[in-house]
């Protein structure tokens, strides 16, 4: 069958646009992707949620089959390999890795760490002033200095840290992940033989009938740790920003009533997430969604961004409403792969939003004509750059 849909490099421009065009065609749509590769995307609310918790659609070298795929194929991306990585991983395998991550990353793990996420927002804002851009002043370092201390990075290695996991943020490649993967496997070793007050010991000492996460195993969680914990964060408080300084009497309002930020937040997640696609899918066997056939073998992605303005879920979804009834957004996925770090994006955006909007009230977009550049990637939805004036 011939993709009924294109997507050209705009898409990352203004993904909705595409989204809104398609709307006509139904819920799923086969397209054709700018690098030759085909597959389905889902875009209806209902439909997207149905397919995040159904079996049939598999995620187990669901990447080494999409890169397969293309003109020629090719090898999987760079990165740590996914055979034990639990976003990757379908039950068993998947089963087992969230049962021994749950006892360690608990709802009490992350609210135990909100005076110390206070304390670092507070020091990035002190340093803030004048024109800035928001994204590596603020948005960057917040969550890389959480999941740093999360993690159980000692003091002295913060600096090579940072260092190694900026490289790997900006481009993957056998060059930047290898001594990334390197850094996190000594520190792996370090808890494993003398356990501290941090999640990654905690991930050490985490125990199911005596079975426990190997060196490997524990290496690639904490790796799956610090880039979806770090990215969803970073543009969370990007993109949410970014909607608010398009919109001034949202924004007057949040900073009027701060107490309004927790659902602020998910509005912000809804209306337009850090998240685009969600993580690769495909068919385990032959399946319907929304009465349109999907073969064996095909891919099928979730359009995230797209089923959250859904407007048979959200009326009106396209504006930003502060007061909006959110329950049930998908910016963090649905069903057993769930995002398991929600809870601490949501703190930290929590904490963000309030204490940036309480310190710089008239924080403006420092060029009124500023047009946004977006990652050019289907997995992440986030700008490039912020820049804003502060005072």
């Amino acid at each position: 069958m011939e993709p009924a849909a294109e997507l050209s490099p705009e898409f990352f421009a203004d993904p909705h646009r595409f989204y809104r065009r398609w709307s006509g065609g139904g819920p799923i749509h086969r397209v054709r992707f700018p690098d030759g590769r085909v597959g389905w995307v889902v875009t209806g609310y209902a439909e997207a949620r149905a397919a995040l918790a159904d079996p049939r659609l598999r995620k187990s070298g669901a990447n080494a089959r999409w890169m397969a795929s293309g003109p020629g194929g090719s090898p999987m991306p760079p990165g740590p390999p996914r055979n034990t990585h639990m976003l990757d991983a379908d039950p068993p395998d998947h089963t087992r890795l969230r049962r021994l991550v749950t006892k360690a990353f608990t709802p009490g793990a992350v609210e135990a760490l909100r005076p110390r996420i206070s304390e670092i927002t507070e020091g990035l804002l002190d340093r803030m002033s004048g024109e800035v851009d928001l994204l590596p002043a603020f948005a960057l370092p917040l969550p890389i200095t959480v999941i740093g201390e999360l993690l159980g990075v000692a003091e002295a290695d913060r600096t090579e840290f940072r260092r190694l996991t900026d490289a790997t943020a900006q481009g993957p490649t056998p060059e930047t992940v290898a001594p990334l993967m390197a850094f996190l496997s000594a520190l792996v070793a370090a808890k494993q033989a003398a356990p501290a007050e941090d999640i990654l010991s905690a991930l050490v000492r985490a125990r199911d009938d005596e079975d426990g996460l190997d060196g490997l195993e524990l290496t690639r969680m904490a790796f799956l740790l610090l880039f979806a914990g770090h990215e969803t964060t970073v543009n969370l408080i990007g993109n949410g920003v970014h909607a608010l300084l398009r919109a001034p009497d949202r924004l007057a309002a949040l900073c009027a009533d701060p107490a309004l930020v927790p659902a602020a937040v998910e509005e912000f997640l809804r209306h337009d997430g850090p998240v685009g696609f969600a993580t690769l899918r495909y068919a385990g066997e032959a399946l319907e969604i929304a009465g349109v056939g999907v073969a064996e073998g095909e891919f099928v992605h979730v359009a995230l961004t797209a089923a959250n303005r859904d407007p048979a879920r959200f009326p009106d979804p396209d504006t930003l409403d502060l007061t909006r009834p959110t329950a049930g957004h998908l910016a963090f996925g649905h069903g057993i792969h769930h995002c398991l770090g929600a809870p601490l994006a949501r703190v930290e955006g929590q904490i963000a939003f309030t204490a940036l909007l309480t310190r710089f009230p008239r924080l403006r977009l420092a060029d009124p004509d500023f047009t946004a550049e977006w990652v050019e990637g289907f997995r992440i939805r986030g700008l490039r750059s912020l820049p804003v004036v502060v005072d």
